[in-house]
């Protein structure tokens, strides 16, 4: 990312948990743990099934008394209804702030620039009174700023960021092999650990019980984990969601994301699969690369 872009992501939503049983409800939800959240930390975090199948996820930000939950825009309604259907009697509030607030990402270096900043990921400083945190998946994502939108332009000025072309960022998010949009097209797809989400600081094997932890915990500890979301590149063709990906006559995985960043589901550790060859779909030339934080 060059120093002076920003790049606005629209596609965010920005819901806000709070309440005197904000803390113990989402800790008793997701796979992360939210004693790590701070005034000085973020996390990344998901909410899966009962069977521990991909649901939704997001970034978990401290606010004020409460948290902000950066996700998807296109998951914003679901997740706001998952976490209603969960409140039961649970003092908490819930709230969907994607009409107040925004989210614009830049550069790991821009942030480093700041006060007191650290080259930690999900490290997070105000400025002002409005949150910045470098991103808990993966520094190379940059940082992530959480303004109200009336503020943005000002503050953008001020900061000396520029508004870019925001295809660039998905593009690295894709290159990087963290899936920047269209995610619920992986819904009830595969298991939360197979979105690799232990190696984006997403999953918390030492907390407590959380939704669908028993079959991750078994799939972790008994090393059943054989597939993996990974980026696709199209050499040519076109991709089809729901199809197979083949070596020769061999399946080695599933189209999952079929847009502009697609992403499959892969059978990373099948003989089968070798990133220096090409491989076929019923109308597609791709080539699939694993990232580079998977062993």
């Amino acid at each position: 990312m060059n120093i002076k872009n920003v790049y606005i992501l629209e596609d965010r939503s920005i819901l806000y948990i709070n309440g005197d049983d904000a803390k113990d409800f989402l800790q008793n939800l997701i796979s992360n743990d939210i004693n790590k959240v701070s005034e000085v930390d973020s996390c990344f975090a998901s909410l899966l099934t009962p069977q521990g199948k991909f649901l939704y996820e997001f970034i978990i930000i401290k606010h004020k008394s409460g948290y902000l939950l950066d996700c998807e825009k296109y998951q914003a309604d679901g997740l706001f209804n998952q976490l209603s259907l969960y409140k039961l009697r649970s003092k908490v509030e819930i709230l969907n702030l994607s009409n107040e607030f925004v989210v614009a990402a830049f550069s790991n270096e821009k942030f480093l620039k700041f006060d007191d900043a650290k080259d930690q990921a999900g490290f997070t400083i105000k400025y002002r009174e409005d949150p910045i945190l470098l991103d808990p998946r993966n520094k190379q994502l940059g940082a992530r700023l959480i303004i109200n939108l009336e503020k943005l332009y000002l503050s953008l000025k001020k900061l000396d960021l520029h508004d870019s072309n925001v295809n660039e960022y998905y593009s690295l998010s894709h290159k990087l092999g963290i899936v920047p949009k269209d995610l619920n097209k992986l819904q009830n797809k595969l298991f939360g650990i197979e979105c690799n989400f232990e190696e984006l600081n997403g999953i918390d094997f030492k907390k407590g019980c959380y939704v669908g932890q028993e079959n991750t915990a078994r799939i972790k500890l008994k090393n059943k984990l054989s597939k993996r979301l990974m980026p696709i590149k199209i050499i040519e063709g076109k991709l089809n969601k729901g199809e197979g990906i083949f070596n020769n006559e061999n399946e080695i995985g599933k189209v999952l994301i079929d847009n502009d960043y697609p992403f499959a589901l892969i059978k990373y550790l099948d003989e089968n699969f070798d990133e220096k060859v090409n491989f076929k779909t019923k109308e597609a030339t791709i080539t699939v690369k694993k990232p580079y934080w998977i062993n």
